[in-house]
């Protein structure tokens, strides 16, 4: 059992940045894949990053590619997104989410994950 608390959300002006953190329970926290997925209103949730068990491998949605960054502390049970040159469209509920993958590899669907946080709003303004 994993759960996982977000934090870091705010409002922040077009091309201002942000850092969301992720709080993780559980002893196994460095065996699970995680991801940061997003829902703007009126959509559909969406991928955004995930990071590999062990850090070696990250991926980002083409939307956000060279804007924001994963990364995790496994040793403190941790998981990071660093927002950077934020756009309104950014504009969503955040959510951190953990899935075990015995291959130890990257999954972009939510279905892969098992385990979610209650989310991070981030408000973007033009």
């Amino acid at each position: 059992q994993v759960q996982l608390v977000e934090s870091g959300g705010g409002l922040v002006q077009a091309g201002g940045s942000l850092r969301l953190s992720c709080a993780a329970s559980g002893r196994t926290f460095s065996r699970y894949l995680m991801g940061w997925f997003r829902q703007a209103p009126g959509k559909e949730r969406e991928f955004v990053s995930c990071i590999a068990a062990t850090g070696s491998t990250t991926y980002y949605a083409d939307s956000v590619k060279g804007r924001f960054t994963i990364s995790r502390d496994n040793a403190n049970n941790m998981v990071y997104l660093q927002l950077n040159s934020l756009k309104p469209e950014d504009t969503a509920v955040y959510y951190c989410a953990a899935g075990f993958l015995p291959d130890g590899g990257i999954r972009i669907r939510a279905s892969s994950y098992n385990y979610w946080g209650q989310g991070t709003q981030v408000n973007v303004s033009s």
